[in-house]
């Protein structure tokens, strides 16, 4: 008599989305794919970067002090989708939208803020922004991940 063997408990192994998944590497090689991994956060960054620093400038004289807080906001920005891309693959699909949410909101309330506006304006389009981050990532995720959070293919 045949029995099926007892279920192992899910595996919280991470899903990854670089070169080591196959997926981007399958597009454009390894080596590019390496490279691609790091690039976006970097690219991302500098730009954050230099619109922070152009905000908090407002036409005015460009300064050792502006280009430091651009630079700052740069590596701030970069690191932290450096960490949020590390940290959401270990969650589930409700958890990986919502740490990307507060990732996406946090750096468009901060962007935000450099203009003239009220603290409360800041804050209403901040969580505006985050809200439509979220329905976009939870549909994704809850459409191409199953309950654990691996692919669906």
């Amino acid at each position: 008599m045949a029995q099926a063997a007892p279920a192992s408990p899910v595996s919280r192994t991470p899903r990854t989305t670089g070169p080591d998944s196959g997926l981007m590497a399958d597009l454009v090689g390894e080596r590019a794919a390496a490279v691609l991994k790091w690039a976006g956060p970097v690219a991302g960054g500098l730009v954050y970067g230099f619109w922070a620093a152009a905000i908090n400038r407002d036409t005015g004289p460009i300064t050792g002090w502006n280009v430091l807080f651009g630079f700052v906001c740069a590596i701030v920005f970069a690191a932290a989708w450096i960490g949020v891309r590390a940290m959401a693959p270990l969650m589930r699909r409700e958890l990986h939208a919502l740490l990307w949410t507060a990732f996406a909101g946090i750096a468009f309330g901060f962007i935000h803020s450099q203009s003239d506006t009220s603290v409360l304006r800041s804050v209403l389009m901040s969580l505006a922004v985050a809200a439509g981050v979220y329905a976009a990532l939870f549909y994704r995720y809850y459409t191409h991940e199953d309950a654990a959070g691996h692919r669906v293919k």
